[in-house]
C-alpha cells in the first residue's frame, strides 16, 4: 500500500480507479480490502496525515467487537492477527471473589455468565467464533492496513475531501488543488461526513439528550468515585480504569454543541454534580465530548456515491455497536460493488445494500435511543429501570439482549423457507476437520453439498468463477442437507431434505452471474 502525503505533488495522476474511499477508520479499510479481494483497484483518501491519535489508545480505543464482525475477520483470516483480546480483561467485567462475570449492558443494566441460553440461537454450533471479543481500534486500523497494502489499495494521507462531481459513469474528486477520478465513491468519513454533505444525501433523525465525555485525568482523591459503571439520579460516570472516566450530562447536548474548550474546571464540575461527591481532578490530561444525537441517511446511495459506516448512520456509543455496524457496512457492500464493477452483478444487487442495511442501521438507532430513554434522570425513566433491570435477570431477557448487543439475531429478509435463510451460516465443520469459516478466505460465494448431489454440483460449475462446491460430511448439519452461501457468509438458500432444484436456480441467479 503506498502511501503518500498531500505535498507530495508527484502523487496525481490520471488513473480512473475502480473506487475511491473517503476515510482510512476500519470501514474504510475493511472496504478497500473487501474491493482489493476482487482485484478492483481503491484508492483511500484520508484527511489526517498521521494515523495514530491518543483517543485511539487505550482505553480510549477499547473496542468490543460483535459476532457479525468476528466471524467477518474470520472469515477473510484476519481474526488471529488480533492479540489485544489476548491479554486484555474486559475493563467492566466485575471484580472480586463470588461475582458473576458481566458480559455486557443495556443502558447500563449488566448481563451476566451463566444467565444466557445459547441454545436458543440454533444458527450456532459449539465451534462457532465468539459471541463477542474485546480489541483495539489501533490495533484493528493496523492489521486492516497491512491487508490493504497487502492487496495493493493505495492510500493517501493529508487529502480532505473537498469537492464531488459525479456524471453517469464515473466521479471526480477535488482535494485542494488536486483532483482523482474513481468509478464509484462511496464515504467511509465518519460522522461529519463531507462525502454525505457534498453528496447530497439527507440526514434525518433525533437530536441529542446527554452530552458525554471521554477523558483521562488525575484525580486527587479517587476513593470518593466508584469503579465500573454508575447510573445516579443526574447522570452517568464510568470509570473503567483508575484515571480513565466517561460521564453522560443530560444537557441536551448542550455543550457538545457550543464548541467552548473542555477545562478542568468543567470536566471537574460536571463530575461533582453527577457523581454527588466534591471529588477534585488535579490534572486534565485528554478529553473529548460526544452526544446521543441518532441520525440516519435516507438512503446509502446516490447515483455512483455510497456511504457506509457512521458517514451513514450516527447514534450514542452505549453498547459499542458503532463500529460493528460500520464493519458490517463493509462485508456486505464490498463483494456488491466489485461485481458491479466487473458487469457479474445480477439486476438489483447493489441496490440490496440499502435494502439489507438500512433497516439494520434503524434497529441499532432505536436500540440506542431506548437505552437513553431509561437513563434519563428523572421518576419515569428509574421505574423502567427497575422493569428493565427484572426482566434482564430472567434467563430468556438476558438471552434477548445478549442476543441483541452481540449481534447474533441480525438476519436479513431473503424470503425462502428454510429457518436459516437469510443468517450467517454456522461454522461447520467437515470431515477433514476443515471448517466452513475457513474456506471463505478468498471471498467468494459456497454452495455447500452435504449429500454429493450431482445436479448441485453441475449448477456450481454454472457459476465458477463467483462460486465454489464443497462437499463432504459433517459432525452436525443443524438440519441442513444443502446452503448457498453469499461472499458475505449468509445463507442465501438452505434445504433440508431432497434440495428444490429450481428454487435454487434462482436464487443463485439473484444473486451470481454465470461464468
Amino acid at each position: 500500500m503506498k502511501v503518500t502525503l498531500e505535498g507530495d505533488k508527484s502523487a496525481q495522476n490520471n488513473s480512473i480507479y475502480d473506487v475511491i474511499v473517503s476515510g482510512a477508520g476500519p470501514v474504510g479499510l475493511f472496504l478497500a480490502c473487501e474491493l482489493a479481494l476482487a482485484k478492483r483497484s481503491v484508492l483511500i483518501l484520508e484527511k489526517a496525515e498521521n494515523p495514530h491519535s491518543p483517543l485511539k489508545q487505550l482505553p480510549f480505543g477499547i473496542r468490543g467487537l460483535s459476532a457479525p464482525t468476528i466471524e467477518a475477520l474470520y472469515r477473510r483470516g484476519l481474526l488471529q492477527q488480533l492479540e489485544v483480546h489476548k491479554r486484555l480483561k474486559n475493563p467492566h467485567q466485575n471484580a472480586g471473589q463470588g461475582l458473576r462475570r458481566q458480559l455486557g449492558h443495556f443502558a447500563g443494566i449488566p448481563f451476566h455468565e451463566g444467565d444466557i441460553d445459547t441454545n436458543q440461537w440454533t444458527n450456532r454450533l459449539p465451534g462457532s467464533t465468539d459471541t463477542s471479543l474485546i480489541s483495539e481500534m489501533a490495533e484493528l486500523e493496523t492489521v486492516l492496513a497491512r491487508r490493504a497494502e497487502t492487496l495493493g489499495v493505495e492510500l493517501k494521507r493529508g487529502l480532505a475531501v473537498t469537492d464531488i462531481h459525479q456524471t453517469e459513469d464515473r466521479v471526480t474528486v477535488q482535494s485542494g488543488e488536486q483532483s482523482f477520478q474513481g468509478k464509484w465513491l462511496v464515504g467511509c468519513d465518519g460522522s461529519r461526513s463531507v462525502v454525505r454533505k457534498l453528496g447530497g444525501f439527507e440526514f434525518a433523525g433525533t437530536e441529542p439528550e446527554f452530552t458525554g465525555y471521554t477523558t483521562r485525568i488525575d484525580i486527587a482523591d479517587p476513593e470518593k468515585l466508584k469503579p465500573g459503571r454508575n447510573v445516579t439520579p443526574r447522570g452517568m460516570y464510568l470509570q473503567s480504569q483508575p484515571g480513565y472516566l466517561m460521564i453522560q450530562n443530560f444537557d441536551g447536548g448542550a455543550f457538545h454543541g457550543s464548541e467552548k474548550p473542555i477545562t478542568r474546571e468543567h470536566v471537574q464540575e460536571v463530575l461533582r454534580r453527577i457523581s454527588d461527591t466534591d471529588v477534585t481532578i488535579n490534572t486534565l490530561h485528554i478529553a473529548t465530548t460526544w452526544t446521543d444525537r441518532a441520525r440516519q441517511a435516507i438512503t446509502y446511495r446516490n447515483g455512483r456515491i455510497l456511504l457506509a459506516g457512521d458517514a451513514a448512520h450516527i447514534h450514542s456509543p452505549l453498547g459499542g455497536q458503532g463500529l460493528n455496524l460500520g464493519l458490517g457496512d463493509a462485508m456486505n457492500l464490498g463483494w456488491k460493488l466489485a461485481a458491479t464493477i466487473q458487469n457479474k452483478a445480477p439486476k438489483g444487487l447493489l441496490n440490496s445494500y440499502n435494502t439489507e442495511r438500512h433497516p439494520i442501521g434503524a434497529q441499532v438507532l432505536d436500540w440506542s435511543r431506548a437505552q437513553v430513554a431509561i437513563m434519563k434522570p428523572s421518576p419515569g425513566a428509574r421505574a423502567l429501570q427497575a422493569i428493565m433491570r427484572d426482566l434482564m435477570n430472567t434467563r430468556d431477557g438476558a438471552t434477548y439482549f445478549a442476543g441483541r448487543v452481540w449481534g447474533v439475531s441480525t438476519h436479513y429478509d431473503l424470503g425462502g423457507h428454510h429457518p436459516l435463510a437469510g443468517y450467517s451460516v454456522p461454522n461447520f465443520e467437515l470431515g477433514d476437520g476443515t471448517k466452513i469459516g475457513e474456506l471463505m478466505h478468498d471471498g467468494m460465494g459456497i454452495l455447500l453439498d452435504f449429500d454429493a448431489n450431482t445436479s448441485l454440483k453441475t449448477l456450481a460449475g454454472e457459476y465458477s468463477d463467483r462460486m465454489k462446491y464443497i462437499s463432504g460430511t459433517t459432525k452436525e448439519r443443524l438440519g441442513v442437507s444443502a446452503a448457498l452461501i453469499r461472499p458475505d457468509g449468509i445463507i442465501a438458500w438452505a434445504a433440508s431434505g431432497a434440495p428444490d432444484y429450481s428454487e435454487l436456480q434462482m436464487v443463485a441467479a439473484r444473486w451470481f452471474v454465470g461464468s
